[in-house]
C-alpha cells in the first residue's frame, strides 16, 4: 500500500513516516511541490509543518492543484488539517491559546470510519500557534479541547480527516490506532 508522506516542513514528519512503515504501509516523504501523478498513492497523509495559514492564501506546495479531485483518503496533520480547511472554505485563525505539549480531546465521532473507535477522550501531543475556527461548510467536527473548537474534521463525502493533533507522537494516546484506522480506509 503507497502512503505518501507530504512533506510541509513538519518537525515530526519523519515520526509520521515511520509509523506509517511500522504499520506495514510503503510509506515515503515527499516535497508537497510533488504533483500528484507522480505520487503512486493509495492514501495520503498532509504532514505538519511551521508556516502559518492564518490569513493567507499561500499554497502548500501543488496541494491545492490535487486536492479537489483525489479519490484516495487524505489525512492532514496540524498545517495539513489547517490547510484543508481553509482550502474547502472553513476559517484559520491565530489561537486565542495556543496549544503546546499535552492536552485533552474531547472525541464526539461516534460512527466515524477514522476516530469513531476511539474513546470519547483523549491525551494528544500538540504544538501549533494557529487553529481552524470554522471547519468547512458541511464538515463534521469530530473533535475540541478546552482551548481549541476544532481539533478533528472529517468531509462529509469524501475520505478526507483533518486533525489539529499529532497522532504520530508517542505521546498522543491512541495514535498508532488512528493511523491503523486511516490504513484501513486506504485498503477498501
Amino acid at each position: 500500500m503507497n502512503i505518501p508522506v507530504i512533506d510541509n516542513g513538519g518537525q515530526w514528519t519523519h515520526r509520521e513516516y515511520r509509523v506509517l512503515r511500522d504499520l506495514g504501509a510503503d510509506a515515503r516523504i515527499v516535497p508537497n511541490t510533488t504533483p500528484f501523478s507522480e505520487l503512486r498513492a493509495d492514501g495520503v497523509v498532509l504532514s505538519g509543518g511551521a508556516l502559518s495559514l492564518e490569513g493567507t492564501d499561500a499554497p502548500l506546495g501543488k496541494v491545492g492543484e490535487w486536492i479537489d479531485r483525489v479519490e484516495v483518503p487524505v489525512l492532514g496533520i496540524c498545517v495539513g488539517h489547517q490547510y484543508l480547511a481553509r482550502h474547502f472554505g472553513g476559517v484559520v485563525s491565530h489561537a486565542q491559546t495556543p496549544e503546546f505539549g499535552r492536552v485533552t480531546v474531547t472525541l464526539e465521532a461516534e460512527g466515524d470510519r477514522l476516530l469513531g473507535a476511539l474513546p470519547g477522550s483523549i491525551q494528544v501531543w500538540e504544538s501549533h500557534n494557529d487553529e481552524v475556527v470554522r471547519p468547512p461548510p458541511g464538515w463534521r467536527k469530530l473533535g475540541f479541547s478546552p482551548t481549541c473548537q476544532v481539533e478533528a474534521m472529517a468531509h462529509p463525502s469524501r475520505p478526507i480527516w483533518g486533525v489539529q493533533f499529532h497522532p504520530e507522537v508517542e505521546h498522543t494516546e491512541k495514535g498508532r490506532e488512528l493511523f491503523e484506522n486511516f490504513l484501513a480506509q486506504c485498503r477498501r
